[in-house]
């Protein structure tokens, strides 16, 4: 199991399969992660057979399928890069920008832990 879908699974009251079948679903449903450029054009650029692969349980996640939670649960996600020094943070926002509450989690290069 991804440790970023572990982490997103503690704020949303839902399992790690769970989430990451939603993303899926949400991706291969062409949900929006970059205004004015199509989803499925983006994920072809970066590989033909995303979608199939990250639905394997073993596969990690990261910044798409963040994008892609922050449009499907209406929140905000803080990443903040523990690798930096000092520590940078990345902010990432539903599309329409109206965000229910706000999720920390820290990365470290490799690994996603959530911030409580």
């Amino acid at each position: 199991m991804s440790c970023l879908f572990n982490s997103l699974s503690l704020f949303l009251q839902e399992d790690s399969f769970s989430i990451r079948q939603k993303i899926c679903d949400y991706l291969q449903n062409n949900g929006k992660i970059i205004e004015d450029l199509e989803t499925n054009f983006i994920l072809d650029l970066e590989n033909p057979n995303y979608i199939t692969d990250m639905r394997n349980m073993t596969t990690w996640g990261g910044a798409i399928e963040i994008q892609s939670a922050c449009n499907i649960w209406n929140i905000r996600i803080i990443v903040k890069d523990i690798r930096s020094q000092p520590n940078k943070t990345i902010e990432f926002l539903p599309i329409n920008a109206d965000y229910q509450k706000t999720i920390n989690i820290e990365w470290g290069g490799g690994h996603y832990e959530p911030i409580s």
